[in-house]
């Protein structure tokens, strides 16, 4: 597949993406007018399109690796089963807020509204900065033999040992208080909890099938969040 075809495919299926999403909120919602939702999407679908495109043209391969099935021959059972219950957590989310605005349930200031838009973004702009360290961010848990896996331990590897999901907890708990939703945001705990073991059990298989990982670990201290875990 070509550079242009992996961005072309990447543009449609950010927009199928953009359109499910749009379709959990606003049908939980009972409604269109919800003016949070607009944003939430329009910012999603503006830093998801802009940093995968940029990666697109960067790193050709590893686009191509994230756009890969989540669900893969030789792939961990216990992985396949957690990404499976992420994917229905963070939908999830969505249809808890949602419905939260149906009932009139939360009731948020601006400025907390405005600070989930700011999560978001720094969500993103982690993510984007693993992707240019790590050319083997792969949205599945297994060693790229093919690709000649290494370990990475430059930009954010250097700060945490998996930046990937510590740049998700902003992106999670930021949509929750975007979209208005103390309920949604007591649901992002159970997303965040969900990669915590993830990563937990993505260490143990590193530790044991990639080779210098062992090492990085005892010299990086942290998972997700420095000085804490």
């Amino acid at each position: 597949m070509t550079r242009e075809n992996m961005i072309r495919r990447l543009v449609i299926r950010t927009i199928i993406w953009l359109a499910i999403t749009g379709v959990l909120l606003f049908v939980a919602a009972g409604t269109v007018r919800w003016p949070e939702a607009w944003v939430f999407l329009a910012e999603f679908g503006v830093l998801g399109l802009a940093s995968g495109i940029a990666i697109g043209r960067s790193d050709p391969e590893l686009l191509r690796e994230r756009m890969t099935r989540p669900i893969q021959r030789g792939q961990k059972r216990w992985d396949k089963i957690l990404l499976m219950a992420v994917f229905a957590l963070w939908t999830g989310q969505y249809v808890v807020a949602g419905l939260d605005v149906r009932f009139h349930a939360s009731h948020l200031p601006l400025w907390l509204e405005a600070a989930g838009a700011l999560a978001i973004a720094v969500g993103f702009g982690v993510f984007h900065a693993v992707m240019l360290a790590n050319t083997f961010a792969s949205p599945v848990v297994k060693i790229q033999s093919e690709r000649k896996h290494q370990v990475v331990s430059t930009g954010p590897y250097a700060v945490v040992r998996h930046p990937m999901y510590a740049g998700a907890i902003p992106m999670i708990v930021g949509t929750a208080l975007l979209l208005g939703s103390w309920y949604a945001l007591v649901w992002s705990l159970a997303v965040v909890a969900a990669l915590a073991v993830r990563a937990v059990l993505e260490e143990q298989l590193l530790t044991s099938e990639l080779e210098g990982y062992a090492t990085y670990a005892a010299r990086v201290r942290y998972r997700l969040v420095p000085g804490v875990w």
